[in-house]
Order: C-alpha cells, then structure tokens, then sequence
C-alpha cells in the first residue's frame, strides 16, 4: 500500500513539475496511507521538485510529525493537510503556486472568496447544473503556519474543494489522486480564464 500510494504521489509530482507548478521548489503535496491511525506521505522540505529521488516524501501521523526516524522534515506547510485530512474524506492534497492563482487571489483577497459561475469546468467538482457555481475561499497569507492552518480549517465545508491563501497559492483535495489532480487542474483553469476574461473586456 505505502509503495503503492508513494509512486502514485510521484507521478503527480512528476506532472505538475511538467506544468512549472513549482517555482523555487515552493509547493507540498501528500497522500493518505492509513485511515486509523490517520497517516500519510507528504513532501519533504527543500527539495527540487522538478527531480525524482528516492527521499521526496516522507510518512507523518495527523500532527505533522514523522512517524519513522528519518533524516527528513516534512513540508513547513505539512499542517494544511493535516487540516485537511481532519475535516474531509480526502485521500490526497495538493498545494501549488502559480502565477495565475496568485494573482486571483490577490485581486479578490479582500473580499474573502471568488466565485465561478457558467463554465464547463465547473462539472470537474460534480456540479451539473446549466447555471452552476464554485466557491473558492480566499484566507490571509499569516506567517505563522499553525495560524495559517487554522484559517484554512475554519473555512472548510463539504462543498468547499479548496482554499486560496492570498499570494500563497492554492491547496486542493479529492478523494484520491486522480480526483485532487483533477481538482487543481479544474481550479487553474477557472483562474486562468477569469484572468484572461478581465484582461479582455478593458480593452
């Protein structure tokens, strides 16, 4: 099961490290594991994510702390996917920065959310309704993680699939792999658009 759930998280890495998803080795990703005890995979801290290595995760129980001696430490941003895992069904969390949703956080940090409304994509979260709309929450960037981490719980429900941190990119879930990627890819379209869409009506 690890071996099995690591080289999946691998190959996730692999492809959004394709998409320069990854600038200056920011972003974290992980994996669950176990479900009692909640364990899972998550990045190690400073790695070159663009390269695969045999120490790109390592294993760590819902505090965010290496279950396994390790020479290791996980992630500075391990804490938002322990959030994640306490109050989702998710089998894995995605975390990226990239230009665009940087930007669309930014342009609606002060409001809190963005929402996007009559686009196809919107079906990528399960939503099938013609007039459909997604929410996604927009929370401050704090320095300090534990607070950062709490912000990001606090605004989770069942309907939310992710969370903005304000000029700190975007973190994502599904219930498994296939199901956060699709997730992310979905959220990175919906800023992309919206972006080129505003560009183009001040024209």
């Amino acid at each position: 099961m690890r071996e099995e759930r690591w080289n999946e998280l691998a190959d996730i890495k692999d492809e959004l490290a394709a998409r320069d998803w990854f600038p200056g080795t920011s972003g974290n990703l992980s994996m669950k594991v176990s479900e009692d005890p909640i364990t899972f995979l998550v990045t190690a801290s400073g790695k070159d994510k663009t390269k695969r290595t045999a120490n790109d995760f390592l294993l760590v129980d819902l505090e965010g702390k290496p279950v396994e001696t390790t020479i290791l430490k996980p992630s500075a941003e391990t804490l938002l996917h322990t959030e994640v895992y306490q109050r989702t069904d998710a089998g894995c969390s995605l975390h990226v920065h990239t230009l665009d949703n940087n930007l669309i956080s930014d342009l609606y940090g002060d409001k809190g959310s963005v929402i996007f409304r009559n686009q196809e994509l919107i079906k990528a979260f399960n939503i099938w309704e013609e007039d459909g709309e997604i929410v996604l929450p927009i929370v401050p960037n704090y320095a300090d993680i534990p607070t950062l981490a709490k912000a990001v719980g606090e605004v989770i429900t069942p309907d939310i699939k992710g969370v903005l941190i304000r000029n700190h990119g975007i973190t994502v879930w599904g219930r498994n792999g296939f199901e956060a990627k699709k997730h992310l890819e979905a959220f990175e379209f919906l800023c992309s658009f919206h972006l080129r869409q505003l560009t183009l009506k001040s024209i």
